[in-house]
C-alpha cells in the first residue's frame, strides 16, 4: 500500500457489499479515492442458510444498512468532505439516521483529535422510501452479552419470562464466552474481521479514536437476526448511557452515544420502517439507572466468579484473563461502587479481589465519577448523580465508613452537596422511555421495581 496522507484524501466510497448465504460470511467493501479496497467480512456460524423471498430482500436491507454503519471505522481514518455509494441507492430516512449516527457516534474522536465534523458526512440520496413487510420472524430474541453485569441481568430476566433467547457475542473474546457458557442457554458467536489496512493506515498517521461501536453491533445483529430468524434483537443500555460528560468549553461529549436512547430510539424506529416490521430491536434496561441495574445483579451470586466489566482486561489480557478486574480503571472504581449498596463487603471484596474504597491512590479516579474537581471519564459509566448517591449511601454504613475514600467523601465532599440529591431510593425507580414491547415490560415492571 502506498503511503498514506489523510490530508490529500478527498472522498471516501462505499464500494459494494455482499452476503454468501453458503458460508455464511458477509464482505462489506470501502475505499478512499481510487485506492485499493478495504474489506471487512462478519461470519455468521450455521451455514448454509436458506434465504428466500421477503426474507431474503429483508436481508439485503439489512447487510446495506450494515455496510454504511460500520464504514465509521474507516472513513474516520481521513474524514473526506466527499462520500459516494457505489453499489447501491438509498432513501432520505437511510441517510439521516446514517448521517446521525456518524455526527454523534464520533463526538468523542472528534473532540480528542481537535475536529469539527458538524455537517461533514453526507450521503447521496437516490432512492424511494418503501416500508417494509412483516416477516412472521417469531419471538426468539437474539440478546447482546458482553460479559458484564448489565446483559446478565438482561438474561436472567428474560429467562424468568419464559422467553426464548440466543445469547450472542461478536468477536473471540474468551471472558464473554465463559460468561455466555455460564448461562446454560444458546449461544452464537458472530465473527468481525476489519479491514487488516486499516491498521497500517493508523500506523501511517491515520485519525484515530473512539467510533460508535455499539451501533456496529447492533447493525450486526439485526442482519444476524434475519439470516437466522429471530425476531427480537436486545441489548442492555441503561438510562444512564444517554448522559455524556460535561466538558467546559465543548458542552456535552457522550462516550457511550450509541447506547444512547436517541440512537436505541432511531435505530430502532428505522429497522422496523425500512428492514422488517416485526423484527424488534430495544434495549430491556433502558427504564433503570445503572444503580437499579446492579441492585438486581446482586440479587443471585450465579455469575460471580465469571464477570467482568473492566475494559482494559479485554484490550490487554488477551485470550486467557488471569485478574477479571484491573482494579485501577473508571469501570472497575464504578462497578465496585455502584455493587457496594446492595450486595455484602465480604462477597464485593472478593469479586475484586480487594478493597478499592481503601486505597488513597485511587481518589482521583473515584473523584471524577462523583464529577468533583473533574469531569466524568469517557468510559460507560453511571452520572456523577448515581455515584454520588451511592457514596453517601456508604457513608451512613459502619461496614464501609471507616474505609479512606469513604471518610475522605465524608469529610470534603458531601458538606457541599445538597442532602435531597443524595437519596439513594430516588435513583432507583424505573422511568423514562423504552422500546420494550409492552407484554414484556409489564411482566418485568414488578421484578424491576422491587
Amino acid at each position: 500500500m502506498t503511503a498514506f496522507d489523510k490530508t490529500q484524501i478527498t472522498r471516501f466510497r462505499f464500494v459494494h457489499c455482499d452476503f454468501a448465504a453458503d458460508t455464511g460470511v458477509a464482505r462489506l467493501v470501502y475505499a478512499f479515492d481510487d485506492g485499493p479496497e478495504l474489506v471487512e467480512t462478519v461470519s455468521i456460524p450455521g451455514a448454509p442458510f436458506v434465504l428466500e423471498g421477503e426474507r431474503a430482500a429483508a436481508s439485503q436491507r439489512a447487510l446495506r444498512l450494515l455496510h454504511l454503519i460500520a464504514g465509521v471505522s474507516y472513513y474516520k481514518a481521513a474524514v473526506p468532505g466527499q462520500v459516494q455509494i457505489d453499489g447501491y441507492d438509498i432513501d432520505a430516512d437511510t441517510a439521516a439516521l446514517v448521517e446521525t449516527i456518524y455526527q454523534h457516534g464520533l463526538g468523542e474522536f472528534a473532540y480528542r483529535n481537535g475536529l469539527d465534523l458538524r455537517g461533514r458526512f453526507k450521503l447521496p440520496v437516490a432512492g424511494q422510501v418503501q416500508a417494509a413487510p412483516a416477516l412472521q420472524l417469531g419471538e426468539r430474541a437474539l440478546v447482546a452479552i458482553g460479559g458484564g453485569k448489565d446483559s446478565l441481568v438482561s438474561i436472567e430476566a428474560l429467562r424468568k419470562l419464559g422467553v426464548e433467547q440466543t445469547v450472542t457475542w461478536i468477536g473471540g473474546s474468551q471472558l464473554i464466552r465463559a460468561c455466555a457458557e455460564r448461562t446454560g442457554l444458546p449461544m452464537l458467536n458472530l465473527g468481525r474481521q476489519l479491514a487488516p489496512e486499516l491498521f497500517e493506515l493508523n500506523r501511517q498517521g491515520a485519525w484515530n479514536g473512539h467510533i460508535p461501536v455499539t451501533a456496529v453491533n447492533s447493525a450486526i445483529m439485526v442482519f444476524a437476526a434475519l439470516v437466522t430468524g429471530a425476531g427480537q434483537v436486545v441489548f442492555s443500555n441503561e438510562r444512564s448511557a444517554s448522559y455524556g460528560s460535561q466538558i467546559p468549553g465543548s458542552g456535552e461529549v457522550n462516550h457511550q452515544w450509541s447506547k444512547g436512547w436517541a440512537f436505541e430510539q432511531a435505530f430502532g424506529e428505522h429497522v422496523e420502517k425500512h428492514v422488517a416490521a416485526d423484527l424488534h430491536y430495544y434495549s430491556l434496561l433502558r427504564p433503570l439507572s445503572e444503580l437499579a441495574v446492579a441492585r438486581q445483579f446482586a440479587k443471585g451470586d450465579h455469575y460471580d466468579a465469571h464477570f467482568s466489566s473492566c475494559n482494559r482486561n479485554f484490550h490487554i489480557l488477551g485470550e486467557r484473563p488471569v485478574n477479571r478486574w484491573c482494579g485501577i480503571c473508571p469501570k472497575c472504581h464504578f462497578v465496585f461502587l455502584a455493587l457496594a449498596p446492595f450486595m455484602p463487603k465480604t462477597r464485593l471484596v472478593r469479586i475484586f479481589g480487594r478493597n478499592l474504597l481503601d486505597d488513597a491512590e485511587q481518589a482521583g479516579g473515584f473523584d471524577a465519577l462523583l464529577e468533583f474537581q473533574d469531569h466524568k471519564p469517557f468510559e460507560c459509566v453511571g452520572e456523577g448523580k448515581e455515584s454520588r448517591a451511592a457514596m453517601a449511601t456508604l457513608a451512613q454504613r459502619p461496614e464501609w465508613k471507616e474505609d479512606v475514600l469513604v471518610k475522605r467523601f465524608i469529610a470534603q465532599i458531601q458538606p457541599q452537596l445538597d442532602p435531597a440529591e443524595l437519596q439513594i431510593e430516588l435513583l432507583l425507580e424505573p422511568q423514562g422511555e423504552h422500546r420494550i414491547p409492552a407484554a414484556t415490560w409489564e411482566r418485568l415492571r414488578a421484578d424491576f421495581a422491587a
